[in-house]
């Protein structure tokens, strides 16, 4: 992104929402230290959770000194911007374990650059009560903090109420940026657009003590354009960077699955391809949007990202030998990789075709499997098939797809018995 500054890049991948920048020009020209901190409720980060790593990326990119701030001790007593009602609380060795699996996973996002990691229990975990209240609370007037919008819906009318607990979290968070700004030198924070006033305690917090004015950047909420849902929440819940909770090949599905309307935005957001390459991969995509260009590049280099090139390029390969339904260019290990996420049988030739799409779920039953193939409805290896038992040759490389209909998700794999 050479042809760009810091500031013209973040507006153009659209990592700006809101900023205490009077310009946000004054970013350029100089070395920033900033930090971002991240939750530690789940074992694994989310694509959501994504989008602001690759916000960080950014600002590594330039040259700027980033901190990644641990939230042991917030996630202890929950956050509650965003949220409806209270969090469960989880314990210690819980807390401990899942910014363990994060920071593992921020290390392969964040590989090839140089960042701090610190851990926010590390300076509350001995904060009395009397110091917390007297060189912490008192810098702050209950009258801002309780105009927060998701405080104020949560004590307003119809709201569930809210603990002091989770109260407290913003002053909380304004006292990290504090501690930061001590140890590290940090004069910009960056967050999502909900922990905006959480952000803005910092800044109040460090004016108020030390007399010196820093800054924040907040990013949108990333919303899947055609639904106005959270991007990342799919039918089964939140798509998950571990690869325990969201296999790669789920996951490169879900990228290339991208909608339309979005896909651009997702390009800018979730890679670091620049600006002509996006633009270039948009045009092909306008002249021809049945190839899915722009879904398969977004696909390829988020899973190059997350997972790693020799995964990201197996991903591609199960991807295309499913499009074109040619089971036999499929590797051993693809196969495996199938058998686990999609319908899967053994069969032999002279077996029912009725009776094996019953099996695989493409039919509920075997009157509707009867009238499938009755209305040439049914293919196997991308042909459409008249025929009620399978034969020798739809087994030429010892395996084949069927399929119903022309939506390749409604495909199962089935293997000579």
């Amino acid at each position: 992104m050479s042809d760009m500054t810091l500031s013209e890049e973040l507006q153009w991948r659209g990592f700006v929402n809101q900023t205490t920048f009077a310009d946000l020009a004054e970013l350029d020209g100089r070395q920033w230290a900033f930090y971002g901190g991240f939750d530690a409720s789940a074992d694994s980060q989310t694509v959501g959770n994504l989008a602001f790593m690759m916000f960080n990326r950014a600002l590594m990119r330039h040259g700027h000194k980033a901190v990644i701030l641990a939230g042991g001790a917030t996630s202890l007593i929950g956050d509650p911007s965003g949220k409806d009602s209270e969090r469960v609380l989880q314990d210690e060795a819980t807390i401990a374990h899942n910014i363990a699996c994060a920071q593992q996973q921020l290390r392969t996002v964040f590989r090839g650059y140089e960042f701090t990691m610190v851990n926010n229990l590390d300076w509350t975990k001995n904060l009395s009560v009397i110091d917390f209240l007297r060189d912490v609370g008192k810098h702050f007037s209950m009258t801002p903090l309780v105009q927060r919008d998701y405080i104020a819906r949560r004590m307003g009318e119809g709201g569930q109420g809210i603990s002091y607990t989770e109260f407290s979290c913003t002053i909380l968070q304004g006292y990290d940026y504090l501690e930061i700004f001590d140890r590290h030198g940090v004069t910009l924070q960056i967050g999502g657009a909900d922990q905006w006033g959480n952000c803005l305690s910092g800044v109040e917090l460090i004016r108020k003590a030390r007399g010196v004015e820093v800054q924040v950047i907040t990013m949108p909420l990333i919303t899947n354009k055609a639904t106005g849902k959270k991007f990342g929440k799919s039918e089964e819940g939140a798509v998950w960077l571990a690869a325990e909770r969201t296999s790669p090949y789920k996951f490169y599905q879900f990228w290339l699955n991208a909608d339309d309307e979005g896909v651009e935005g997702y390009l800018k957001i979730f890679t670091e391809l620049d600006r002509p390459k996006i633009e270039q991969v948009m045009r092909d995509f306008a002249d021809n949007r049945a190839s899915r260009i722009a879904q398969k590049t977004l696909a390829y280099e988020v899973t190059k990202l997350v997972h790693g090139e020799e995964q990201a390029n197996r991903q591609v390969r199960i991807a295309e030998a499913v499009v074109r339904q040619d089971a036999g260019s499929l590797h051993d290990d693809e196969v495996a990789t199938l058998r686990q996420e999609m319908p899967h049988a053994t069969a032999q030739a002279g077996a029912d075709i009725a009776d094996l799409l019953l099996e695989v779920g493409l039919a509920s039953s075997k009157t509707e499997a009867r009238r499938l193939l009755a209305e040439n409805a049914i293919a196997i290896n991308g042909q459409k098939i008249q025929k009620e038992i399978l034969i020798d040759e739809d087994f030429a490389s010892g395996r084949l797809f069927i399929r119903r209909g022309r939506a390749f998700k409604d495909s199962a794999l089935v293997e000579r018995a």
